[in-house]
């Protein structure tokens, strides 16, 4: 199951990083786990891991 999401317009600088965060967005779109349509919403892998996700968020 593939999962959308709308990045935030900027960070709250929260810790650790909320996960719509367009930081956390960002990270995971170089690490190939998260993927930017047109719309822009992003679309999540399935295959992200709560180890992954942890990772993107820490600041």
């Amino acid at each position: 199951m593939k999962l959308l999401v709308k990045p935030k317009k900027g960070c709250c600088r929260s810790k650790p990083r909320c996960k719509r965060c367009p930081v956390v967005i960002k990270r995971l779109e170089k690490g190939g786990l998260a993927e930017r349509r047109s719309d822009g919403f992003v679309v999540i892998s399935p295959t992200l891991t709560k180890k992954q996700l942890k990772i993107a968020r820490k600041r």
